[in-house]
């Protein structure tokens, strides 16, 4: 039938991750990447800042791992923390020998020719960057190497609803055999079945009103993995960027963090400095604690943003180093070498997910999650600045020899029932969609934000189990389109958020509640959620 599409691999999910996993797998692989939008369209596009990795000879692959702990608030796993930071030099060298061009610094012979920058949470420049740009640049690259590979079959424009459990099917065991995928342009829902699936959709940020990510960040890959039976873990902890453009026509435009890692200022909209008084590494402190100075300042205020002002720093450096921040903030009519910019934080990094292994194998037999949908135990309770792409390119890496080590051993599976749209209708009325979607993601940013508490998580909570009775009438009698199917995952998600957030009753890293405004010793574990279909790994699997 041909809207069946048989493959060795199939990946979902189109970013750094996704694509260097693709690139990675040997050419006689048969592979299909599935893309949401545009091959390119997602978080890594848009990455300003760079990739975190020990190139500098006065830097230390233990300093990166300690600056990584104290960054997740002891939440990290040490030995996945050191497992990453590892492999940084090497990932970086891929990179480059792909032909990703990289800022480079002749003068900087300790650091291998490249640029560094230094961003908050680390103690040294070890931020290799291409200028503000470099999701671009790796994004790009990653696409034309892909789009030149015969063996990778690309479908842009295709929406993955939910996985395929071969259980299901009288295939015995409990094993992911592929997906039910909609085709934008037909509107056809085709069945892609696969000897491996991996998961690389991205974050899920946005299930909130204000986030620095792009519209295709709807949290797919960790609510199909949860309706499958896997375990997602710690998603109580969203990372809110500090700096978000507050500008009525900058829709989502990120300002990157290396503004603040080379001298800019945050200040209140009257002049004065204030993070010097929220922690003593000032604009460098990690992302929450600077998030969360923001927010305060804001509210004490009741200031609709605060400045961001790197005006004192020589012209031209300002121009050569963030080029793509100083053109967009010309075209608002702001010139940041002469005057401050307005900024607000936003959503910005889910440090949750799918729960998976050293070799990014997650619950379900044959399915693999890398990436920001990924709960790796890198990140813990806080992000720290330019870890994700690293994160990415490390479990590509890991996938991919994974998966090719196992191959030949795992079947092909058998043909299974095709969808059936034959008993559903055109919708209604669409409207109701698009209104569920602005409430959800209005109520969650006012009650599971920056600053929560238990009152704010239980009114949150009965908003999503009424929006959820409502979406599960749309998708049952409806006819799948895309924003049915987004908010159907935003949903989930929404809620694996709050029951996470509902279940750590203290205040750490990313999570800050009025309730319990310390850290407890004694959670110093993740916050692990358990679906009903779950059924537990062999006992041979490690994490």
């Amino acid at each position: 039938m041909s809207n069946i599409h048989r493959h060795d691999v199939l990946i979902i999910g189109s970013g750094a991750a996704g694509l260097s996993l693709a690139l990675r797998l040997g050419t006689g692989i048969r592979i299909a990447v599935i893309a949401k939008r545009e091959l390119s369209e997602g978080n890594t596009l848009y990455a300003q800042g760079g990739i975190s990795a020990v190139l500098d000879a006065g830097d230390s692959i233990e300093s990166h791992v300690q600056d990584t702990l104290s960054a997740g608030a002891g939440l990290c796993d040490a030995d996945m923390v050191r497992l990453v930071v590892e492999r940084g030099p090497r990932n970086i060298a891929w990179l480059k020998q792909e032909g990703v061009k990289f800022t480079l610094d002749a003068s900087a012979s300790r650091s291998n020719g490249y640029h560094l920058t230094r961003e908050g949470g680390h103690t040294h420049r070890r931020v290799v960057h291409a200028a503000d740009a470099t999701g671009r640049a790796v994004e790009d690259t990653l696409e034309g190497r892909v789009r030149a590979s015969p063996h990778i079959e690309l479908f842009e424009h295709h929406t993955a609803i939910d996985l395929i459990d071969a259980g299901r099917f009288g295939g015995g065991d409990n094993r992911c055999i592929g997906a039910y995928i909609l085709d934008a342009a037909s509107g056809e829902v085709a069945t892609f079945l696969a000897r491996f699936v991996v998961l690389a959709t991205g974050g899920a940020n946005k299930v909130y009103l204000y986030t620095s990510n792009p519209d295709v960040a709807t949290g797919d890959g960790i609510a199909m993995a949860w309706r499958a039976g896997c375990r997602v873990a710690n998603m109580e902890f969203i990372q809110f960027h500090p700096t978000c453009l507050y500008h009525p026509k900058a829709k989502s435009f990120l300002v990157t963090e290396a503004l603040r890692g080379e001298g800019a200022r945050l200040l209140l909209p009257n002049g004065d400095r204030f993070m010097p008084r929220f922690d003593r590494r000032a604009e460098l402190a990690p992302r929450d604690i600077v998030a969360r100075a923001i927010d305060h300042e804001m509210k004490r205020v009741g200031s609709k943003y605060v400045l961001l002002d790197i005006s004192h720093r020589p012209a031209e450096q300002i121009r050569s180093h963030f080029p793509t921040v100083h053109a967009r903030c010309l075209e608002l009519g702001m010139d940041i070498t002469r005057e401050p910019i307005p900024v607000v934080p936003a959503a910005h990094y889910t440090c949750g997910g799918v729960l998976t292994d050293t070799n990014a194998r997650a619950d379900i037999p044959g399915l693999y999650v890398i990436g920001e949908a990924a709960y790796t135990g890198l990140h813990g309770a806080n992000r720290m600045a330019s870890n994700s792409l690293l994160e990415c390119l490390v479990f590509g890496e890991l996938a991919a020899h994974d998966i090719a080590a196992r191959l030949e051993a795992w079947p092909m599976p058998a043909t299974v029932a095709p969808w059936d749209a034959s008993r559903v209708t055109e919708p209604d009325e669409e409207v109701v969609i698009s209104h569920n979607w602005e409430e959800l993601r209005r109520f969650m940013w006012d009650y599971v934000g920056i600053v929560r508490t238990n009152k704010r998580l239980q009114r949150a909570k009965r908003r999503i189990d009424l929006l959820r009775q409502e979406i599960i009438e749309n998708y049952s009698n409806f006819r799948v389109e895309n924003d049915l199917l987004e908010l159907r995952n935003l949903v989930e998600v929404a809620d694996l958020i709050v029951q996470s957030a509902q279940r750590r009753r203290e205040s750490r890293g990313l999570h800050y509640t009025l309730d319990f405004p310390q850290q407890d010793p004694s959670q110093l574990a993740p916050t692990i959620l358990i679906p009903d279909r779950y059924r537990p790994r062999p006992s041979n699997w490690i994490r």
